[in-house]
């Protein structure tokens, strides 16, 4: 089956459970008309911390609690590890059997920082809305994620998905030569692990 990726996203003016009981009302259509052409609906798990003034995430898919209402609308998920870690979930724990997509992207924290600015990180971006304060996206094989264990995973419950490298390092990113470097680095690290 082929699979289209996309967020659920969230309307800011209503609570979460309201943007969930909304989701229950549009989305099942969606997934049937996906279904019906041979397509499943993925579900990126990233928070979109900062997309909304209200400081809740602006993505009804960040979380397995959230995952498990989002399976039983019929979708997928378009899981990214580095996402999980910086929120504080262990990334190996949970739904790795509902995965179709996952996107390689690692997560650098900076424990220290976040005594200063708190969980959600900092207020005063400065313009940059990927100043967070206490973490930055790093490719991987340069953070926190330990992909020998999540490949190994995947083996053991037979992943046959994608695995594709998004890269938001802020270190191996501006100029042409940095970006081929990261993903350089993310070969790497991952290509022992998976190829056979």
């Amino acid at each position: 089956m082929e699979s289209v990726g996309t967020f659920v996203g969230r309307d800011p003016r209503l609570s979460v459970p309201e943007n969930l009981r909304e989701g229950e009302k549009v989305l099942p259509e969606l997934v049937d008309y996906a279904g019906e052409r041979g397509v499943e609906i993925v579900i990126e798990n990233c928070a979109m911390e900062g997309w909304h003034h209200d400081g809740y995430p602006g993505n009804l898919a960040y979380s397995p609690e959230l995952w498990e209402w989002m399976f039983g609308l019929g979708l997928y998920l378009n899981w990214d590890p580095s996402h999980l870690t910086w929120i504080g979930i262990d990334p190996l724990e949970p739904y790795l059997d509902r995965i179709v997509h996952t996107q390689a992207k690692d997560v650098e924290l900076f424990p220290g920082r976040r005594n200063r600015y708190g969980f959600f990180g900092t207020m005063d971006k400065g313009g940059d809305p990927w100043a967070t304060g206490w973490w930055r996206y790093r490719v991987p094989g340069l953070g926190e994620v330990d992909w020998r264990r999540i490949i190994d995973r995947f083996h053991d419950l037979g992943y046959t998905g994608t695995v594709s490298v998004e890269h938001e390092d802020p270190v191996w990113g501006g100029t042409p030569e940095k970006v081929r470097q990261g993903l350089r680095i993310a070969h790497r690290t991952l290509s022992p692990l998976i190829e056979p």
